[in-house]
């Protein structure tokens, strides 16, 4: 299945990954485990994982090639919306060496 992945430095990628699920689990299936740091998404379009490491938030979507770019809209967007205190980038890079999206706030936080 094409893929696209994204490694978002943050020195809180489990509260982000968690706040990400419950956000998207409104609408969707969701779950995180603190204890794992893992967490799935399931979109009707593909799957969503999320992997606290380290410093980063490893964000890896699975689809038709078709759905990559939607995948990595709603995630990428979202999360850069949670994140924007913290300035997020998510930058995605897809399995057959296409660049993907690229997520970062420009809005003014204060605003």
């Amino acid at each position: 299945m094409p893929r696209s992945e994204a490694r978002v430095a943050t020195d809180r990628p489990a509260r982000y990954a968690k706040q990400l699920a419950a956000h998207m689990g409104r609408k969707i299936e969701a779950v995180f485990s603190e204890e794992t740091g893992r967490g799935t998404l399931v979109f009707g379009a593909g799957t969503a994982t999320l992997e606290a490491q380290a410093g980063a938030l490893l964000l890896t979507v699975e689809g038709e090639r078709e759905n990559l770019p939607g995948l990595e809209d709603v995630v990428g967007r979202h999360l850069v919306r949670f994140g924007a205190r913290d300035e997020l980038v998510v930058a995605w890079h897809r399995d057959n060496g296409e660049p993907g999206l690229v997520h970062r706030n420009n809005e003014d936080p204060e605003a």
